[in-house]
């Protein structure tokens, strides 16, 4: 029985104009070779399976072709052609650098490339999975990577550019090796299975083409796979079948659910794909990617992003003019999100179930599906009773406190609307303190009080009545009449909000950041801090940014006459922060005692 050879390898490209989808690059190195113009050095970079080691061959095989073809390609039959495609030849060296990575091996290297070739022009040295070298086989390279004998060509091939030295980079040209499209793969492999004597339908390979996601090796490898299951006539369901591929018959199936607000068909369908073994999160991607597509084919102008079979595509377009473009901005960012939130829940399946409940959900009556937004958090009101009565009921049993901070909390809290109009006697109810203490957020610093507002006129009495008489003030009316007053701060609110403002300085300024951080400001009287700095250069930069730092720290401590001053130290007056040791010597100048436990139990400090 003759030996099998996978597709892959039987059908390698052997000529340039054999490699699919990289027709860019193939054209610049044919240029070259034709040119003359050979660099010392490339790097051939990309994803798996899409050509570099083929290219890096083809190259290697073509400039040492004795008689090349008008077309810049290897005419296959002098020696050196024969000698490579029967794998003997020694002008090209290929070397594994996963495997042969350290510093050793690196030099065996550099002392084979001082050896000229024997038939041929050049020496081709391949290196793949280059990334994979270490530190310092990497630093044995660069001298003979930059300076190598004219002899010497090296192609580096890598999948992880990222991980090569720059100091490499820079000594290489650079291919950038693309994801070969949906479209060349399904062509290659139509090719391959006419060469085959296998008849395939186009959807099918088009599945394959989606499963391998840009390389032509894992197209090929699919490709046997779905061959050997088939028995030599490929078929979509059987692809799908043997792929463990969702059909995108469940999806349109679906989505005519979701059109229809049919809640109970889109579980019982998950249930149906769930029971076939596919993982849920599957699912979940896969829907979005259909209405990703189905977006793309509401619009001729981005029909082109659609990469499926030309009847599938005829589906697409007819279910695309039944689903109104809001529907499938926020049917997307549920899945998005459900997507997002699936491995930290707890119960995936319900988190899968809840978001085909709220996709169906969009298309029903009264739902606002404008603009693709996140759903309105509304919370309804559990009873129709109105909102003085229910006030009403919830200060019922509370003790009440003393008249005037009734008053003061039913101004405060309510405001004049149609409610209370209605309803005069619900709104003259006081309101506790302990409903005001619950709704506060942040709790309120002792204001500077007048001696004058203190004073109660026996007069005027300061009860409801007195406050019938008065006419209603507008807003600005009463601001105008009771300007705002300061507040009480101490030492401790102002390094509190000095540090907050260091600490939402942008990265530009982390010099300035950093330097905040370790000032701890004093208090010189009741309204006026004080900055002492190290020396001049430090002073002139707070004093340009005293309005700005001022302004700042007058509204977060609520007094408008807040003050800051900037001072240079005294020479025996010690401003920046102390360390560890420092910090010790001063506590042991103050306690002998604490060198002496030091030295009993043999301290040290890290």
């Amino acid at each position: 029985m003759e030996n099998y050879i996978v597709s892959a390898r039987k059908y390698r490209p052997a000529t340039f104009d054999s490699v699919v989808g990289q027709r860019a690059l193939t054209t610049t190195l044919k240029n070259a070779i034709a040119t003359g113009k050979l660099a010392h050095a490339y790097l051939f970079c990309g994803p798996r399976g899409v050509g570099k080691t083929t290219c890096a061959r083809i190259f290697a095989k073509t400039i040492n072709c004795m008689s090349p073809t008008p077309d810049g390609e290897a005419c296959n039959q002098c020696e050196s052609c024969t000698a490579f495609n029967e794998q003997r030849s020694y002008n090209i060296h290929e070397l594994d650098a996963a495997s042969n990575n350290s510093v050793d091996d690196i030099r065996q290297l550099v002392e084979q490339v001082r050896i000229p070739p024997q038939i041929g022009r050049y020496k081709v040295y391949i290196i793949d999975e280059v990334h994979m070298l270490s530190a310092s086989a990497f630093n044995a390279f660069l001298k003979t990577l930059e300076e190598p004998p004219r002899h010497a060509i090296f192609i580096l091939a890598t999948t992880e550019k990222h991980k090569i030295l720059p100091t490499i980079l820079s000594r290489c040209q650079i291919y950038d090796f693309n994801r070969i499209s949906t479209e060349d793969t399904v062509a290659h492999l139509a090719y391959v299975a006419s060469k085959e004597g296998i008849s395939a339908e186009p959807e099918a390979l088009n599945v394959i083409a989606l499963k391998a996601d840009g390389g032509m090796r894992d197209a090929l490898s699919i490709f046997d796979q779905v061959v050997s299951f088939t028995g030599g006539h490929i078929s979509y369901q059987s692809v799908i079948e043997n792929l463990n591929v969702l059909d995108y018959e469940y999806y349109f199936r679906l989505t005519e659910h979701f059109l229809a607000n049919q809640v109970s068909d889109a579980l019982l369908l998950l249930n149906d794909v769930l029971n076939k073994g596919f993982d849920a999160n599957h699912f979940i991607t896969g829907l979005s990617s259909h209405f990703r597509d189905l977006l793309v084919s509401k619009d001729p102008a981005t029909l082109p992003l659609l990469e499926v079979g030309a009847s599938i595509r005829e589906r697409y377009q007819a279910q695309a003019q039944k689903c109104p473009l809001p529907f499938l901005y926020r049917a997307m960012k549920l899945c998005n999100d459900c997507d997002l939130n699936y491995r930290a829940s707890k119960n995936k399946r319900l988190l899968v179930e809840l978001t085909l409940i709220q996709v169906a959900q969009l298309t029903a009556e009264n739902d606002d599906v404008s603009g693709g937004r996140s759903p309105k958090q509304v919370i309804k009101p559990i009873s129709s009773q109105p909102a003085s009565v229910q006030q009403a009921q919830a200060t019922a049993g509370t003790t009440p406190s003393s008249p005037a901070q009734q008053t003061a909390a039913s101004q405060k809290v309510s405001t004049p609307s149609q409610s209370q109009q209605t309803n005069p006697q619900a709104a003259q109810r006081p309101i506790p303190n302990t409903v005001l203490m619950a709704q506060g957020k942040e709790e309120k610093k002792i204001p500077v009080m007048k001696m004058g507002g203190l004073g109660i006129s026996i007069k005027r009495p300061q009860g409801d009545e007195g406050q019938k008489q008065m006419p209603e003030a507008t807003a600005e009316q009463r601001n105008a009449q009771q300007p705002e007053e300061d507040f009480i701060f101490n030492e401790k609110d102002v390094n509190y909000y000095w540090q907050e403002y260091a600490g939402r300085l942008p990265k530009e300024q982390v010099a300035l950041a950093k330097r905040m951080q370790v000032i701890h400001l004093t208090m010189t009287d009741a309204v006026t801090f004080e900055v002492v700095v190290e020396n001049d250069i430090a002073a002139k930069e707070f004093i340009e940014l005293t309005p700005t730092l001022q302004d700042y720290l007058r509204k977060r401590l609520k007094n408008s006459k807040a003050t800051m001053k900037v001072r240079i130290s005294a020479p025996n007056e010690k401003v920046r922060a102390y360390s560890r040791v420092e910090k010790f010597q001063m506590m042991a100048q103050k306690n002998s005692a604490l060198l002496q436990l030091k030295d009993e139990f043999g301290l040290e400090f890290y």
